[in-house]
This record gives C-alpha cells, sequence and structure tokens, in this order.
C-alpha cells in the first residue's frame, strides 16, 4: 500500500504532521479544502480573483507553518485552517478598502470571528479619517485642544503648559471643542 493510499484513512491533523516529511501529501488536504476555503474566502472579500489569491496564499501559509500546528484536544487542523483563511482574508479586504477598491460590507458572521485585539482595525482607519476631517472643519485652537486632550493624551496641565495659559482656560477650551466637534461631526454625517 503506498503512503498516498495508506494517508486517505488518516485524519487532516495527521497528514499535515505527514507533508513535513512527504510534501505531495498536501494534495490531499488542498482537495478536500480547496472548495470549502473558496466559499469563505468569497464571501468576505466578495470577488472571485481575489478570493483564489487568498486561498491560494492561505494554503500557502498552512504548507510553511505545517510543524507549528500541534494536535490538541478541541483544536482539529480544519479549525486552524479556517483561522488562516479567514485573517487572510480580512487582510486582502483591509487592504482593498485602504485602497479605496469597492468593498461590501463585511457580514456579521465575520465580524464575531475577528479576535478582540484585532477588533475591526481597517474600520478603525476610517475612524481615524473621520476624526481628522472634522478636526480640520473646527477653529484651529480648538481641533489643538482636543487632539492634544484626546489623541496624544496630553493632561490638561501640559497642555496649558504648552499653551501658556491657566489650566482653566484649556477646560473651558476642551469644553468649547467637544461641542463644536459633535456639532461638525452631525453636520458631515447630514451629508448625503
Amino acid at each position: 500500500m503506498s503512503l498516498l493510499e495508506d494517508s486517505k484513512e488518516r485524519s487532516d491533523e495527521d497528514i499535515l504532521a505527514l507533508c513535513t516529511s512527504h510534501p505531495s501529501l498536501f494534495a490531499l488536504i488542498v482537495r478536500k479544502y480547496e472548495a470549502p476555503f473558496m466559499r469563505k474566502a468569497l464571501s468576505i472579500v466578495r470577488a472571485e480573483d481575489a478570493a483564489q489569491d487568498v486561498v491560494q496564499e492561505a494554503f500557502t501559509k498552512i504548507y510553511l507553518n505545517a510543524g507549528k500546528f500541534k494536535k490538541q484536544e478541541g483544536a482539529s487542523f480544519s479549525s486552524w485552517g479556517y483561522r488562516i483563511l479567514i485573517n487572510t482574508a480580512l487582510t486582502h479586504y483591509a487592504r482593498a478598502k485602504r485602497r479605496g477598491d469597492s468593498t461590501a460590507r463585511l457580514d456579521d458572521e465575520i465580524w464575531a470571528l475577528i479576535p478582540d485585539k484585532n477588533l475591526q482595525q481597517f474600520e478603525r482607519r476610517e475612524l481615524q479619517d473621520l476624526i481628522a476631517s472634522v478636526l480640520s472643519r473646527m477653529p484651529g485652537p480648538l481641533a489643538a485642544a482636543l487632539n492634544a486632550f484626546f489623541i496624544e493624551g496630553k493632561t490638561q496641565e501640559e497642555i496649558a503648559g504648552e499653551a501658556g495659559v491657566s489650566v482653566g482656560a484649556i477646560k473651558t477650551r476642551v469644553h468649547r471643542a467637544k461641542a463644536e466637534f459633535r456639532k461638525v461631526y452631525e453636520t458631515l454625517q447630514a451629508k448625503p
């Protein structure tokens, strides 16, 4: 019985482990997961050519990291492989969105899979752009006060020292800046 025939009865985890010494066995994993990976990638990136790139990159990562996969209870190859695929697809999605390529909204199922530390990392960039847009439309001293206090994380005492004004003046400026920020933001959101 050949190694290929013998491997058909093995688990995905065992086949992955054997791939490090017998690379041709990886074809079994590719054949088994190519179609479902393609469906999942397509549901994220929404374009067939991009989905094909995602699947190919995911399989490459899986193969190159095969030695790092450790068989554990509750951690199957399938869940590990899908995690790599989804992370790869989300990276492609984020790049496309940054480039301004048309992208669809991600399904709630996909958002649920994103780990908290990376929560909506590509949406964070969009929020930063919105904040910068609002600040650029505000009067200089108010925008500077908000930027220093909320974005740079400076204390009101530090801001007052740098601006050469009293802490009370900075408190007033930050309070006014918040109201102005809200007004400019609402104006921007009202535009079609």
